[in-house]
């Protein structure tokens, strides 16, 4: 299971390029060694990722090995 984060109240978040500005928001931070900390912008508690999935997810993304985002 993901690690939950109850206090990420001092991280850097980052929109991503792709959220909606309709209330449907992709938030991440880098502030955290060894995790990269994900949120939604409506579950403020978010979720973290190790750093080497999260970049292997992106790479993915990237890919386009899940379709057209």
């Amino acid at each position: 299971m993901t690690p939950r984060f109850d206090d990420l109240s001092r991280a850097s978040w980052f929109k991503s390029t792709h959220s909606d500005n309709g209330g449907t928001c992709v938030e991440v931070t880098a502030d955290f060694r060894g995790v990269v900390p994900v949120r939604d912008s409506k579950d403020p508690v978010g979720l973290a990722f190790p750093t080497d999935a999260w970049r292997s997810f992106v790479a993915a993304v990237q890919a386009g090995e899940f379709g057209t985002v």
